[in-house]
């Protein structure tokens, strides 16, 4: 009898083997996603990226860029205002391009049964693969590009900035031309919402600034570029390229987790900028600031770099005290102020440098919601194109640095290509002069010594005076 036991509980036990296997696989969390969902979490990344305020030796590589700029100040930690600051770009790696990689291969491997609707979702991924990189290689220079996303190189080399950038104009180019307007994309992104037209807009406004931004280093480059993306950039507020973000987290604005949730209190306006908006009795003065606590319609900005007293200055105003704030990757007055420019350097059949230039600034406040505003702001003679005072480089680099408020990255970025505004280091500062490029992270120096050292000597020196290629003048 013993033995008929035995027997049949080995029976038992090799019938049921392959459901033992299945009792081991947790079904609550999944092993695959769609590539829908690794391409929004790229976005949602990017978004915090280029919003958040914090910084450390793991914070992100854009976050300090709106004090650089001097669009505000830190007035308890100024490591980041006197240039002390260190980072890391993993989070751009690793948050960004690793999920848009991955999105692809999702789509390749699974393509949607239109062919047309994978066309189009590549080329979106596409989009903001080259967005992404632009931005590594205006703030850097020589980065990781062809080996980058490769898990079983721990060592990648760096590609010349140079190589990269006119390769992602390249790139960029094919994705714009890929677009299929009558065909669908994604079902939702946080971006568009699968709006093929909004992309193209985006794609070739990217175009148009990449152009821009290389056209005193190469003016072939550039002015291909410029002249391809111009029958298709923005045309008004409605074509912003933007996250616009829920009221619970984790999906809210990261500078109202920073501001808000972190009760952060060291951030405030730094004086150049609200001084200049003071000088012009700007009306944004009210969106982008609070008065200073206990006064009547006063704005005042910190010293930059200095230790000083938060509540005798003005800090952000109550829009970045709200969880669903859109974060702006690209907007239309940017577009209007190129178009200004191209206008003034006779590219593309661009006229009218005047009206774009005064486009651009009412496209900004209107976005605020202060259109009303704008007639008798433009009818200030140092705000009108005619009279305001200096070169095209200074009217238009003057007006853009308060447009791009909120917009760290690229008005760091502008700041260097135009030249304007005229700002000073802090006199606590690491070197002398504001930087134009961002230093490696540290972490390069050891994991990657090699490839890092060529990297730099590349560039001119790993060095926050050194110019990158783009910026010539």
């Amino acid at each position: 009898m013993k033995n008929y036991i035995v027997i049949f509980l080995i029976a038992l036990f090799f019938s049921c083997s392959g459901d033992l296997e299945d009792m081991n696989v947790d079904v609550k969390n999944a092993t695959e996603a769609p590539a829908e969902n690794f391409f929004n979490n790229a976005v949602k990344n990017m978004s915090d990226l280029l919003s958040g305020i914090t910084y450390g030796a793991n914070g992100n590589p854009f976050n300090t860029t709106r004090l650089l700029v001097q669009q505000i100040s830190s007035v308890t930690y100024n490591e980041g205002t006197t240039y002390y600051s260190n980072f890391t770009w993993d989070n751009v790696y690793m948050g960004v391009l690793i999920n848009l990689d991955q999105s692809a291969q999702v789509i390749e491997a699974n393509p949607p049964t239109n062919a047309a609707v994978a066309a189009n979702q590549l080329a979106i991924i596409e989009i903001m693969t080259v967005f992404t990189y632009a931005k590594l290689v205006e703030s850097f220079g020589d980065i990781p590009y062809s080996q980058a996303l490769d898990y079983d190189n721990i060592s990648p080399a760096y590609d010349a900035d140079e190589v990269i950038y006119e390769d992602l104009i390249s790139r960029l180019t094919a994705a714009i031309n890929a677009l299929d307007e009558g065909q669908a994309s994604w079902s939702q992104d946080i971006l568009y919402n699968g709006d093929v037209t909004g992309w193209k807009k985006f794609g070739s406004s990217l175009l148009f600034q990449m152009g821009m931004r290389v056209i005193d280093a190469d003016a072939t480059l550039g002015t291909q570029a410029i002249t391809a993306a111009l029958p298709n950039v923005f045309s008004s507020n409605a074509d912003v390229a933007e996250v616009e973000h829920l009221e619970s987290q984790p999906n809210t604005a990261e500078l109202w987790t920073d501001l808000a949730v972190g009760n952060r209190r060291d951030f405030v306006g730094c004086e150049p900028f609200v001084d200049y908006m003071n000088t012009l009795e700007d009306p944004r003065r009210a969106v982008f600031f609070q008065e200073v606590d206990g006064t009547d319609g006063v704005y005042l900005g910190s010293p930059s770099g200095l230790a000083v007293t938060y509540f005798d200055y003005s800090r952000f105003g109550t829009l970045f005290y709200q969880p669903t704030t859109p974060v702006i990757f690209m907007d239309y007055a940017s577009v209007e102020f190129l178009l200004a420019e191209a206008a003034e350097r006779g590219i593309g059949g661009v006229t009218d440098a005047a009206g774009h230039y005064t486009e651009a600034i009412r496209a900004s406040f209107d976005y605020y919601g202060l259109a009303d505003s704008a007639d008798a702001y433009l009818a200030n003679p140092d705000v009108d194109y005619a009279t305001a005072p200096g070169t095209w480089e200074e009217k238009i680099g003057m007006q853009k640095w308060v447009a791009l408020f909120n917009q760290g990255l690229e008005a760091w970025t502008e700041y260097r290509r135009l030249d304007y505004p005229v700002l000073e280091a802090p006199p606590l500062s690491f070197i002398p002069t504001v930087p134009v490029r961002l230093t490696y992270p540290i972490s390069e120096q050891t994991l990657n010594q090699a490839n890092y050292e060529s990297a730099a000597s590349s560039v001119g020196g790993d060095l926050m005076t050194t110019k990158l290629f783009w910026d010539v003048n």
